[in-house]
């Protein structure tokens, strides 16, 4: 038996979140920004795109209210949990990340494990492709 290479990796790196589990979310946190969209799939009024180069800016210093980051899963993305880890969050404010659980990785173990709440999502989300939902991810969420 073969199995399909694409069981266990994605050569996709941007999976767009699926609006009814953002509105969860957003019900419960409020967000002010989105830190990586798209001008067509922005899921907040305030959000950064790939132009305005989101790693480039302060988002606790320079950014108001609470974030939203679902970020590129490619071999970037250490730099995204590196950034959200160190960034200094006024108080009361809130940075959620939506991030394939990759506990074996550096960064988990550098930035996430017993420095950040962790939730894990039960299932695979069912991601969206132009806001229409498609198949999960070939990974686990958290």
């Amino acid at each position: 038996m073969t199995l399909s290479k694409g069981l266990f990796t994605s050569d996709k790196e941007y999976w767009e979140t699926p609006r009814d589990f953002f509105n969860k979310l957003n019900d419960k946190f409020h967000f002010n920004w989105d830190l990586a969209s798209t001008d067509n799939n922005a899921l907040c009024k305030n959000h950064l795109t790939e132009q305005d180069d989101s790693l480039s800016i302060d988002w606790g210093g320079s950014l108001t209210g609470n974030l939203f980051l679902n970020p590129p899963y490619g071999r970037e993305l250490k730099k995204w949990v590196k950034k959200a880890s160190e960034t200094k969050l006024a108080k009361g404010q809130f940075l959620v990340m939506l991030i394939p659980s990759r506990t074996d990785t550096s960064y988990w173990h550098d930035y996430i494990f017993n420095k950040a709440k962790i939730k894990f999502l039960r299932g695979r989300l069912k991601f969206t492709i132009n806001g229409v939902q498609k198949d999960a991810a070939p990974f686990r969420q958290r």
